[in-house]
């Protein structure tokens, strides 16, 4: 089978940044943030950002790293939005105005947020703090913002169009004919979901509490395994989900020493994303290591296998296409 591995992958290192990537691009405590589309464009407003691999899997993946205070305001998405906390910690808040409830996450950490329910975040360390997010579908479709945020956007100069096209009006004009979005009315803000901190924690696992969640494989004491949303299999064996949303994808993660996976093809998108450790991936006999904040698109249907080999212990997140 032919492919160039290096279209493969996306090395953090390497990627393009955007750094008003959405209409709050310049408000005060949403303005000092980085943007990176890594698989697929995601939601991102600002049509120039450049994305590293722009093929469809079915989901698509982002980073964001912010300073601190800063973060991203009120918003809601129509497909999944799943979180993976690189470096924080990171304050999440949900509902229209944010006061519905709130979780502090760090390293490791996962969230899973439903559809239809307003949700921000902000980083509260004092450095820089990465996440890595994971969107459903091919085209997750566009983002809905709270009132406040797009009045708050367009005191700072930054407009969306009725097609939600981002316009910067210290750059451009609105064109002719063309009308500015109009933000959500009370009544349609009530038709957004409300959910309690108690809600939410079904949907977060903590990178501390993985002995709670944590199976090993096996397959010689040497793959422990954490599987977060949907079904997921190596080895002949099946693992079920702890996180009860049907996203598009499946979300596992797997940890250890010495853990690796024997050769085996799959027919889906699948992708590595690096969390600590060193991984050497082997697709029909070409070879990659990826590391901390890497990611590897997988060639579909080639026969692929991945070993950790940093000599200390490493965590892969595996994100397969379900849809």
């Amino acid at each position: 089978m032919s492919y160039n591995i290096p279209s493969h992958l996306a090395k953090f290192d390497e990627l393009i940044p955007c750094h008003v990537p959405f209409v709050e691009g310049k408000v005060k405590g949403h303005q000092d943030r980085t943007n990176y589309s890594i698989i697929g464009p995601g939601v991102v407003e600002d049509t120039k950002q450049g994305v590293k691999i722009a093929e469809e899997h079915g989901f698509n993946i982002g980073a964001v790293s912010t300073a601190p205070n800063n973060g991203s305001g009120s918003h809601s998405h129509t497909t999944a939005e799943v979180f993976l906390v690189n470096s924080g910690p990171m304050r999440f808040y949900w509902g229209p105005d944010g006061r519905d409830g709130e979780v502090i996450l760090n390293r490791g950490d996962v969230a899973s947020f439903p559809t239809n329910v307003f949700r921000g975040f902000e980083n509260v360390s004092d450095s820089e703090a990465l996440m890595f997010v994971i969107l459903g579908e091919n085209d997750p479709g566009v983002i809905t913002w709270t009132p406040k945020i797009l009045k708050e956007a367009k005191d700072s100069g930054m407009v969306l169009l009725d097609d939600n096209s981002l316009i910067d009006l210290d750059k451009q004009n609105i064109p002719d004919g063309r009308k500015l979005l109009e933000p959500l009315q009370e009544k349609d803000l009530s038709k957004f979901d409300h959910y309690t901190l108690e809600n939410i924690k079904r949907f977060v696992i903590r990178y501390t509490d993985v002995s709670k969640y944590i199976v090993d494989d096996q397959h010689y004491n040497s793959n422990s395994i954490i599987n977060y949303i949907d079904q997921f299999q190596i080895h002949e064996q099946q693992f079920e989900p702890h996180i009860p949303h049907q996203t598009g994808f499946g979300l596992a993660l797997l940890r250890g020493i010495k853990a690796h996976i024997h050769p085996y093809s799959l027919d889906c998108s699948e992708v590595y994303l690096c969390l600590d450790g060193e991984w050497k991936i082997t697709c029909d006999e070409q070879k990659v290591v990826i590391g901390p904040r890497d990611i590897f698109s997988v060639p579909k249907n080639s026969l692929r296998s991945v070993r950790q080999v940093s000599g200390v212990e490493g965590n892969l997140y595996i994100i397969r296409q379900k849809n």
